[in-house]
């Protein structure tokens, strides 16, 4: 890919305006620094200037991405999880982020994705049903101990 010539001052502003557009983490600003030809200490005053003037906010970031991916795309915490660890957000700062989801909210959702899958599923056994929902939803990211107390409830 060719890489454009920018001024310092003009990839400033388009570095600030992919921030603005939607939180970013730094992964994906350095990323983007990419697509501009910058010596490593323009991409250093770059980045300490999105820090210090907030367009780039670790934490902000991580809250908005949980409440994006279980809201929106019903994902459960393992699988939001691995997405923010390989984005390199710490395992600290993920943790401490988790209260952006309602308990009651992670319940019902899990309950509801469950009943939509598993009445999808014809002309199975019930313990094949059973299987087959509980891998689904492990695949979109929900602890194995939360299904197997639905899969309890069920009986």
């Amino acid at each position: 890919m060719e890489k454009k010539l920018f001024t310092f001052k003009e990839t400033k502003q388009k570095l600030a305006d992919y921030c603005v557009y939607q939180d970013r983490c730094h992964q994906e600003v350095e990323q983007k620094m990419w697509e501009y030809v910058l010596i490593p200490e323009a991409k250093d005053e770059i980045l300490l200037y999105l820090i210090q003037e907030n367009f780039l906010n670790e934490e902000r970031f991580t809250r908005s991405y949980i409440r994006g991916k279980f809201y929106m795309k019903s994902w459960g915490r393992t699988k939001i999880k691995s997405h923010l660890k390989f984005k390199g957000i710490s395992e600290k700062l993920i943790n401490s982020c988790w209260d952006e989801i309602d308990e009651a909210d992670y319940q019902k959702t899990l309950e509801k994705v469950y009943n939509k899958y598993y009445a999808t599923l014809k002309g199975l056994k019930e313990y094949q049903k059973k299987m087959k929902t509980t891998k689904y939803l492990m695949t979109r990211g929900y602890e194995y101990q939360e299904i197997l107390k639905l899969n309890d409830e069920d009986n």
